[in-house]
Order: structure tokens, then sequence, then C-alpha cells
């Protein structure tokens, strides 16, 4: 992932510095392992221990003669070693190391990642318990259907995104395992007790069962959750976007002193931000795909999935760390317009309450469900066609309505406050509130 949309502690796990770190530290505690069973005597171990280091630029200069990663790696370190470097990658194959490794990066990132997750959790809470009281109106079709609370979205996100940290945590547990089982996972060459030492050593599980590889639906599985994850967000985004727009400017994304809009319209405050989170959520989507398509190779193992994990593997991880920091930023300062979400209530001259009507018609008037409707929807499509009209007024001129409303029915009807009584009971269901 570029520079731009990079934070350094998750794209340093991705450096090759970390990895060949993580491929030392399999190297040295294989070698304890065997040390352990008296196959590596201890001096030479302990010049192992001392002397094993690497050099990238010499690894990268070797490989690019040998034309293998692993390889050039274990010339690099077994010239620091010297003679008791014989002992090094001894009955492994190169997905042992590489392999296990790269599981251990994953793991490392979404460590981060659930830290981002709960980060904004926290946050998204926050902001559901400040505006769980403040009226707004609730769209479908991106129509005003019904009164709700600007709270009421937030907790839907804090919802989600608890979904989202358990589906992380699970992701993170699939792909906490390594093997070294040697070049068709049968154990030829290496014992399992040494597998098992080194990989506890990791902190990783052994996979029961694994090729030359392990197997590529644990990575597919963590894509797809960094996908949704990068959905949700998206989500969050466009509905600030939609919510900032001119026309009714409830809520607006932060807007720092000194900051411009646009280099030809002094006036304008863009949701820039939230626009980033959900371009960014595209390309995370999209890669995974690459993570579906990795599931399927040739027998034991083909590497058309490596050259490709190089690329989605990274650049996922970071950039959805990336938004997920930018949203927990976008939700810390954003602007809320408690005028501008009354003024947008009122923009449909109490249409809002069409359902309320209809049903008051229903109950009181013991009329069919067909002929209430009617009423309503007569009345309604008056208000829509002109802009004077307001829906209260038509139905108290409208004699089928007024035989059965009273006037006091259609001011007990026409308020707001019935419509989220109940809210409080769908936050104390999420335990936002208690």
């Amino acid at each position: 992932m570029i520079d731009r949309y990079s934070h350094p502690e998750i794209s340093a796990i991705w450096e090759l510095e970390n990895k060949f770190k993580i491929w030392t530290d399999i190297e040295i505690y294989a070698c304890e392992a065997r040390a352990n069973r008296g196959e590596v005597p201890k001096e030479d171990l302990e010049t192992i221990k001392q002397k094993a280091k690497f050099n990238v630029e010499e690894i990268l200069e070797i490989e690019s003669k040998v034309h293998h990663d692993v390889i050039a790696y274990l010339t690099n370190l077994n010239s620091y070693i010297g003679p008791a470097g014989r002992h090094v990658h001894f009955g492994l194959t190169s997905s042992d190391v590489g392999d296990t490794a790269l599981c251990v990066q994953m793991v490392q990132a979404m460590d981060l990642l659930i830290q981002r997750t709960e980060t904004l959790l926290q946050t998204t809470k926050e902001k559901a318990k400040e505006y769980k009281d403040l009226p707004c109106i609730g769209r479908s079709h991106g129509i005003h259907a019904e009164p709700m609370t600007l709270g009421l979205k937030f907790a839907l996100f804090f919802a989600e995104m608890t979904r989202n940290l358990e589906r992380m945590k699970d992701a993170r547990e699939q792909i906490a395992v390594g093997k070294l089982s040697g070049a068709v996972g049968t154990y030829s060459n290496i014992d399992l007790e040494i597998e098992e030492y080194v990989l506890n050593k990791l902190g990783l599980k052994v996979d029961p069962i694994a090729t030359q590889v392990i197997s590529r639906d644990r990575h597919a599985f963590y894509m797809s959750v960094l996908g949704v994850v990068a959905a949700s967000l998206d989500r969050m985004a466009t509905e600030i976007r939609l919510l900032q727009k001119t026309e009714g400017r409830e809520v607006e994304e932060p807007f720092a002193k000194g900051q411009k809009g646009s280099s030809a319209m002094p006036h304008k405050r863009n949701p820039v931000v939230c626009e980033r989170i959900s371009g960014i959520s595209r390309v995370i989507r999209s890669n995974v795909n690459v993570g579906l398509q990795n599931v399927g190779l040739w027998h034991e193992r083909d590497i058309s999935h490596s050259s490709a994990e190089r690329i989605v593997l990274p650049d996922s991880t970071i950039a959805l760390d990336y938004i997920l920091e930018k949203m927990n930023f976008v939700l810390k300062g954003l602007h809320v317009y408690p005028d501008a979400t009354e003024r947008t209530l009122n923009v449909t001259r109490g249409l809002i309450f069409s359902q309320k009507v209809l049903l008051w018609l229903i109950e009181k008037g013991g009329i069919t469900r067909e002929d209430a409707y009617l009423i309503v929807q007569e009345n309604a499509m008056a208000v829509w066609a002109d802009q004077s009209k307001n829906l209260r007024d038509l139905l108290k001129q409208d004699p089928r309505c007024s035989a059965i409303l009273k006037d006091s029915d259609l001011e007990e009807i026409f308020q707001i406050k019935p419509y989220l009584e109940r809210i409080p009971l769908i936050f104390k269901r999420l335990g936002i509130i208690d």
C-alpha cells in the first residue's frame, strides 16, 4: 500500500526485515527442538543463537542470482553462522518457514486491526448515547419514512462493528496455525515433536493436516472478513456523506481550520475523508476475490497464490487499518446540527405520520385497511403535489377522515415522541445503556 494510506506500525509487519526475523526465529526454534532431542550439539546451538543474523540487501543480491528467496536467505544466514549452520533448515522445506511466518504476520496484523476496531466501537457507542434522543428522519429508498433518532444510526453501526469484531477474532484463530511437515506434509524428514515445539514458541497451533502449504481456505476466510469490515466502514461513510448533502446537512465530517474544499469554489466543505473510506473499501473488497481464487492450487502445491498474496495481504490489512482509523477520526469530530435534523423532519409537511393515521382510521373507524389506505394516500399525494399543503390540514378537511378522527386525535397522531418511546429498549438490548 502506498505511503499515503499507511500507518508505520502495521506497515512494518510486512517489511522484509520483519519477515526474515520470523524466519530466523523459526530456524532457531527448530534447532532448539532438535538439540533437546540430542540431534544438535549444545555448542552448535549456542553458536547458531549467537551468530544468526541476516542482511536484507545481501539477501536480495543473492536472490537476484539464485532466483529463490528462501535459498538466498539461508545462504546469507549461514554466512554469519559458519559451520554450525549445517543444522539450520534440517528436514524443512521452504514453505515450512515461509507459510508459517506468513501466518505469524497475519496474526500480528489482525491484532492491530482488532485494536483499531475496539477503539472505533467505543466511539460509536459514545455517539449512540450522546444522540440517543435526538429526533431525525428515517428513510427508505432515500425517501422520508418515519421519525427515529440520530443515536439509533450510531447504535446500528455499533452492533455491526461488534459482529465484525467477533469475525476478526474468528479469522485470527483460523490463521493462527503453522506447519513444519515437509515437502508434501508427510513429516518424511522431521518429527512432529519439532513442529509442536516451534509452533508453541511462535504462539501458533499445529495445522492438523497440510500439504506443502497451509490450505488457503484459511487465508480466504481471513480476506473475506477484511472485506466485510471494509464494507461496514463504507456503509458508515456513505450514510455520513448522504446526511452531509447541502439539502439537509444534518451532520458533517470534520473540517479543519485552514482546510480547502475546492480549487474553484471557496465555499465548499466536502466529505472527502468519508469518500476516501468508501474508495479504499472497494480496493479491499476487490482483493477478497484474489483470496478466494487462491484456494484451488494444483495437487499438493503450486505458487500461483504466492505472488498474489505478496500484494493483497499487506495492501488489504494496511488499507483496513487506515480506514478504521479514519472512520474513528470522522466520528470523533463529527459535526451534528440539531436544527437541521428538526427542519428536515418537517420537509414533507406531515407525511411522515401517514402510517399512524392509517392505523387510527382502521382501529377507531372500523373500516377496512384498503379504505383507510385510500383516504390517507389521496391526501398524501395532494401534499406531494403542492408545497403549500400539509397532511394534517387536508385530513381535517376530508369528511371521510373527520367523521372518524377528531382534532384531538390528529393532535395526538402528529407527535414525534411516541415514535421514539421504545428506542431505550433497543439500546439496552445492545448493551449501550443499562
